[in-house]
């Protein structure tokens, strides 16, 4: 995976289940994926050792790491909870 980006969460975000990634204000979140398609809203990254998908609004970029915008076309098999 591509570092896209670092940002700073702007509020604390509990996801709606086991694919998404939990984090409080203030916490650095790392992007690693931007979503097109059906997700365009979301984002996957990583806060600490948690992985998983996250509102992109409530990022607050602080960091550009590549210049590439990495977009993934998302399906439905990318939205399953193991």
């Amino acid at each position: 995976a591509v570092l896209m980006c670092r940002g700073k969460a702007m509020q604390d975000f509990k996801g709606p289940d086991c694919r998404f990634v939990n984090f409080k204000k203030g916490e650095a979140v790392y992007v690693y994926y931007k979503l097109i398609g059906k997700s365009t809203e979301l984002w996957a990254g990583s806060v600490g050792s948690d992985f998983g998908y996250f509102p992109k609004d409530l990022l607050e970029i602080n960091h550009n790491y590549s210049n590439e915008e990495l977009e993934l076309p998302t399906d439905e098999t990318d939205f399953v909870c193991f």
